[in-house]
């Protein structure tokens, strides 16, 4: 019997779910329920419950959900039981910002390799790393069996650098330039624009 597709939206609060669960565990909870998340998250409970039934059963009514466990499923839900290289390409402010940003290791991912086209920069350590040049970026990723990837470049660069990313192997794009990228099936895209951020929240502020 083949498995109904789980909606990319549902896909998209697993990590809020993942993300309250370890502030609970680190407040020194055990158990939850889908109300608590509810309440943390501002979703309804129904839509919690929904959404974890696409995967099984993590939980029994009256007792709720085993913080530990449920968070175990999650992240092998999202394949985060494991810890993901990752690579960083545009090493300006932003690019050495998420370089330093101790908070991916955490959640399942490793910085390891940085690139730029700068020649002032290449050779240069960011942390406990070299940046490298584009030119060996190919290869290096393809020798490194990297598959994601954060894309801090120029917006006039940004489809080209992917193009090299898509070519060498990655399939998976965090793109910080202010542009769409255009990808074939199978390689997962995700666009992260501030400014569109506070475009949308602007809309709602009263002007003085």
């Amino acid at each position: 019997m083949r498995m109904k597709p789980v909606p990319d939206i549902v896909v998209g609060r697993l990590p809020l779910y993942l993300r309250a669960l370890g502030q609970m565990k680190a407040e020194g909870n055990t158990v939850t329920s889908s109300h608590e998340l509810a309440r943390r998250l501002g979703i309804s409970s129904a839509q919690i419950r929904k959404d974890l039934s696409q995967f099984g059963e993590f939980g029994k009514q009256g007792t709720g959900y085993n913080i530990a466990f449920l968070q175990e499923q999650i992240q092998r839900i999202l394949g985060v039981d494991r810890t993901w290289d990752v690579a960083v390409v545009g090493i300006g402010d932003l690019g050495r910002a998420l370089a330093h940003y101790a908070g991916f290791l955490q959640r399942g991912f490793q910085i390891c390799a940085l690139y730029d086209n700068d020649p002032a920069k290449i050779g240069q350590k960011v942390r406990d790393l070299t940046i490298q040049s584009m030119d060996v970026m190919g290869v290096d990723i393809r020798r490194k069996n990297i598959r994601i990837a954060m894309l801090a470049v120029p917006l006039s660069f940004a489809q080209e650098v992917a193009d090299e990313l898509i070519k060498a192997g990655v399939v998976a794009i965090l793109n910080y330039a202010p542009t769409s990228i255009k990808a074939p099936e199978g390689v997962r895209v995700q666009q992260i624009d501030p400014a569109l951020h506070l475009q949308h929240m602007t809309y709602y502020i009263k002007p003085d």
